[in-house]
C-alpha cells in the first residue's frame, strides 16, 4: 500500500491542480484511485460513480485541500467517505411507510460497518512495516506465530509481540468516533 505522501508533494500537487494541469489529475488518480474505489466499494455498489465524483470534485476544487489539516491522501479518503455516506443515505429514499425505522437502522449499521472498515484500512496502511508483515503472514497467509517468526527472521516472542500490537491497533477500528470528529487519518471535520 502507498504510504501518505510527504507534505511537499501534496502542496505541489495542489498547485498543479489549481493551475489546471490535466497531467496532475492523472498522477493523482494513479496514486489514489485504488484507495477511493476500494473505500467506496465497501460501502455501496456505486463505487465507480463515487470515484468519478471524488476526482471531479478534486479537479474543480483544488483549493479545498489544506495541507495544514493532513496529507492529500487523508483528504481524498475523507472526501470518498463523505460522498459514499451521502450516496448510501440518499439511496434509501423510502423513509415513509412500514419498515421505515428498520430500514433507517439497517442503513446506519451499514454506514458504521463501512466506516470501521475504512478505519481498519487506514490503520493497516499506517502501521509500521514489521507489524503489517506479521499480520499479513498470520491472517492472509494463515501462518502460526512460529512460522511467521521463521519467515520474518525473528524470535517467536518477537512475532507474538508484533501480532499482539498489530491486533491492538486494529481493534481501535471498531470504536465509534466522537460526534463531529472524523475517523482517524481523515483530518479534522470541516
Amino acid at each position: 500500500m502507498v504510504k501518505d505522501a510527504p507534505p511537499r508533494w501534496d502542496r505541489r500537487m495542489q498547485q498543479r491542480l489549481a493551475r489546471g494541469e490535466a497531467a496532475a489529475l492523472g498522477e493523482l488518480y494513479d496514486r489514489f484511485a485504488a484507495l477511493v474505489h476500494s473505500q467506496a466499494h465497501r460501502m455501496l455498489d456505486a463505487a465507480d460513480q463515487v470515484t468519478r465524483e471524488v476526482f471531479g470534485y478534486v479537479w474543480e476544487n483544488p483549493e479545498a485541500y489544506d495541507p495544514k489539516h493532513g496529507s492529500m491522501r487523508s483528504w481524498v479518503a475523507r472526501l470518498t467517505h463523505r460522498r459514499s455516506v451521502q450516496r448510501l443515505r440518499g439511496a434509501d429514499c423510502g423513509t415513509d411507510g412500514p419498515g421505515a425505522v428498520a430500514r433507517a437502522e439497517e442503513l446506519e449499521h451499514r454506514v458504521l460497518r463501512a466506516t470501521a472498515a475504512a478505519r481498519a484500512d487506514y490503520i493497516v496502511a499506517s502501521m509500521p512495516a514489521p507489524l503489517r508483515a506479521a499480520l499479513e503472514l498470520a491472517y492472509v497467509q494463515r501462518r502460526d506465530y512460529r512460522q511467521a517468526a521463521a519467515d520474518l527472521g525473528v524470535t517467536g516472542d518477537e512475532a507474538r509481540r508484533r501480532l499482539r500490537l498489530g491486533l491492538q491497533l486494529l481493534s481501535t477500528a471498531n470504536t465509534r468516533p466522537s460526534a463531529g470528529s472524523a475517523p482517524p487519518g481523515y483530518g479534522p471535520t470541516p
